[in-house]
């Protein structure tokens, strides 16, 4: 099991996902399938093997979290302010774009510079508490039960 830390209402620890790093790699490997009924030659096995690589290397950063500059939690600050938390205890703070995608068991948070990435969030990177949390915030931009947080000034 996981164990996850909460500082506070606002700061989330991410665990990694391998459902989501499943997912990702089948995605990619259908991709190079689907290249291959199209270019069935050397230049379709090179760019299905490409594309199957790239799959890889996107569920080792975003899913397993184990890419040197992979997001290992973030910390929210106001409606659409975020600390990003990478490893070696390095912070960055960025903003989380107004196109946020919700649902049961996924959060999408377009993440603005200087990370310029979108972090996807699955129910089972979280505890179920800050999952819900996370996504009411997604939503709208406050969490239950906390004041809301000020707006920086732009």
């Amino acid at each position: 099991m996981n164990a996850w830390i909460v500082r506070n209402a606002t700061h989330f620890q991410l665990a990694s996902s391998r459902r989501i790093a499943a997912f990702i790699v089948l995605a990619h490997g259908a991709s190079a399938v689907a290249l291959l009924t199209v270019f069935d030659d050397a230049l379709g096995w090179m760019l299905a093997a490409l594309v199957v690589a790239l799959g890889l290397a996107t569920a080792w950063d975003r899913a397993l979290l184990r890419a040197s500059r992979s997001v290992r939690g973030f910390e929210l600050q106001g409606p659409d302010g975020i600390v990003l938390e990478l490893p070696h205890t390095e912070r960055r703070v960025s903003r989380v774009g107004s196109r946020r995608w919700v649902s049961a068991h996924l959060v999408a948070l377009p993440i603005a510079a200087p990370l310029r990435r979108t972090m996807l969030i699955a129910d089972d990177m979280l505890d179920p508490d800050a999952f819900r949390r996370l996504r009411l915030w997604a939503l709208w931009g406050q969490l239950p039960g906390v004041a809301p947080l000020p707006r920086e000034p732009a």
